[in-house]
Order: structure tokens, then sequence, then C-alpha cells
């Protein structure tokens, strides 16, 4: 299943393709050009080979997917994981036309009350899963304060195709699934812990780019 396209592609120019070859599958995702730094950054973990073995350490159905704790490779069965980075942070990088839509690739990050700078993770991503929602439910989150008033566009995916709406403006998106977003529901179903973490390891086995 392909999320990209006319109906779903947030307002951006073209990127790099990546390839995230999982032990579910393989997913496909485009870095934007819109988020410089964060796009260099995983260019440069990828080059590296930063992300060969890390875990999918978080997953939440209808949410999101994480993964980038370097801790994760050498994890015991049931750790708990997601303090692990490369030892710096990626300026934020907010965008109106980037938002939190199904198939999304976004920055995890420390919280605002030790991160005021919404700075995000070194390593740490999510794509996003997240789920529909209704024009009450959107005003709802204007009226309570936790979203800008949402434009035309936002309100058109957010209500036929999904997101987490909640999470604009305060997590960098850097990116989108461009092909294999089954693999990201696949591993959205798998059975957790307490803490989140897949009770069988989910891998990310490589990440490498692809010519476009």
């Amino acid at each position: 299943m392909a999320i990209s396209g006319n109906d779903s592609k947030n307002n951006t120019s073209p990127g790099n393709k990546i390839l995230i070859i999982t032990s579910m599958g393989n997913i496909n995702i485009m870095l934007y050009d819109e988020t410089p730094a964060h796009k260099a950054n995983f260019l440069k973990l990828a080059e590296d080979n930063f992300y060969d073995n890390i875990l999918f350490h978080r997953v939440i159905p209808n949410f999101m997917i994480q993964a980038g704790d370097p801790h994760s490779r050498s994890a015991n069965p049931g750790e708990r994981l997601g303090s692990g980075n490369p030892g710096y942070t990626v300026p934020a990088e907010f965008s109106p036309s980037l938002f939190h839509k199904k198939g999304s690739v976004a920055a995890a990050r420390l919280p605002d009350n030790v991160n005021p700078g919404k700075e995000s993770s070194g390593s740490q991503f999510y794509i996003v899963q997240g789920e529909k929602y209704s024009a009450d439910q959107l005003d709802s989150l204007v009226n309570k304060g936790y979203h800008r008033p949402f434009t035309d566009e936002e309100i058109r995916v957010y209500t036929t195709i999904g997101g987490t709406p909640f999470l604009d403006n305060s997590y960098t998106v850097f990116g989108e699934v461009v092909e294999g977003f089954e693999v990201v529901e696949r591993i959205a179903t798998v059975a957790t812990d307490s803490n989140n973490r897949p009770v069988t390891d989910v891998k990310i086995i490589k990440v490498s780019q692809e010519n476009i």
C-alpha cells in the first residue's frame, strides 16, 4: 500500500528515497528537502550503518512505531528501551506544509521541560500509523489549545486518511512512507509488553539510500 500521492502527500519537493529492510518486510521512505538537517543526519547514519540491527522498540497501535535507540541492538528480552542516542540532537525544522499524516516519518525527542527548543533526537524516529479524525474532533483540538487552526488541506487529510494531528508543530516531520506501509501496519499489530516493546523483536536489518 502506497501512502504518497495526490490524496495524501505533504506539499514538498522530491527528496532522497531510503530503503528500510526489517525482519517483517521492507519500507521505502522519502526524506524531505524541506528539512535539510534531518535529511543529512539520517543519510549519514544510514551510510555509517548506524541503524543496522536496531529494534523497533516502541509500538502503539493506531499511533506509531518507533526505532533508533542504539541500546536496542544488544538489549536483553524485556529490557526497557528509548534512552539511547548518538550523543547529539538536531535542531527542530517545523514547516506548515509538513504535518503528521498517516505514513509520516518524524523525529522523536525529549519532552519540553528538559528540551524547550524541541530539538530532535539524533537517531530516534517514528512512523505514523494514526487514525482518522472527524471535523468535530479537529475543532476540539483547536478549542482546547492543542493545535493552531487547521488548514483546509490538513482537515481533508486528517478526516480521509488519518494521522496524529496532536503532534503537529511539536515534533519534526522529515519524510514519509512511499512504499510498504502494509509493513508498518503489520508491525503495529504485534504483541507488546507494558513498555510498548514488542514481545518478539522487530529488527531493522539494513537502511540504505536508493537511486531515484
